[in-house]
């Protein structure tokens, strides 16, 4: 895997979590960040209703954190 996919996917992660958190304490102050945490969270079920399961089984247990 190349470095700049390790690292575009790491960084989001953490980014994601970042807005996971922002959202369940609801930490959003301005209209814009709100509109765009509703795309956010559309983008996220779509990429889930997209994902290929056999991918998914292809990753080791090994790197979750």
């Amino acid at each position: 895997m190349s470095n700049m996919s390790y690292c575009r996917f790491h960084n989001t992660y953490q980014d994601l979590v970042d807005c996971k958190n922002a959202l369940y304490n609801e930490d959003i102050s301005s209209d814009e960040e709100k509109r765009y945490a509703k795309k956010l969270i559309e983008l996220c079920k779509e990429i889930a209703e997209n994902y290929e399961p056999e991918f998914v089984d292809e990753i080791s247990n090994d790197d979750e954190e």
